[in-house]
């Protein structure tokens, strides 16, 4: 049972790619915590001398590349931050900094793709950060840094050129989304 619970964490992390609270997997999972507990016991043990390791930090887990392989990965990173963002990136980083803070769903959402490669990019490079979401603590928002604030030359998104007119087309877009939705329920 252990191993068939390992295989499906290990599908959930890889799937969700970031980090897990346990008490959130034994919920979504139907499990009890130390069900969990024992299936990430046995992960661990499977990952063991593999290039990805199962990472454990205050309840949460995580898939990460085991740290043997760092350094090769060091400069796949320094070629990937020496590429161009591109035009995926680029808006991303428009939604990012005229909507947000705001959630990788709400990105793939306008998008209409699914973002998490382009947001891993910008978090690599220091663009974004992720904060969790007040509103709901198994989600988490991206915000633009205080570094791409200082790249772009603004001390804040405000001064952005047309935020307030962008911001408004924003409001009356969900507006209108939201009204749709309730006349479709």
């Amino acid at each position: 049972m252990n191993e068939s619970l390992s295989a499906q964490l290990e599908a959930v992390l890889f799937f969700k790619n970031e980090p897990l609270k346990k008490t959130w997997l034994a919920k979504t999972l139907g499990k009890t915590e130390s069900e969990i507990d024992a299936g990430v016991a046995t992960l661990k043990e499977q990952l063991s001398g593999r290039g990805i390791t199962l990472m454990e930090k205050d309840g949460e887990i995580a898939l990460r590349t085991a740290p043997a392989y760092s350094e090769s990965l060091m400069d796949i990173r320094k070629d990937e931050l020496a590429r161009d963002l591109g035009k995926a990136g680029l808006e991303t980083l428009s939604i990012i900094l005229y909507r947000g803070p705001v959630t990788r769903a709400d990105i793939d959402y306008i998008r209409g793709v699914n973002s998490t490669f382009i947001l891993r990019s910008m978090l690599i490079r220091g663009l974004v950060e992720k904060v969790t979401n007040p509103k709901d603590a198994r989600a988490y928002l991206y915000q633009p840094t205080f570094e791409l604030l200082s790249y772009l030359g603004v001390s804040s998104v405000e001064e952005l050129p047309e935020y307030q007119e962008v911001r408004a087309e924003i409001t009356v877009f969900e507006t209108q989304k939201e009204e749709k939705e309730e006349q479709a329920a």
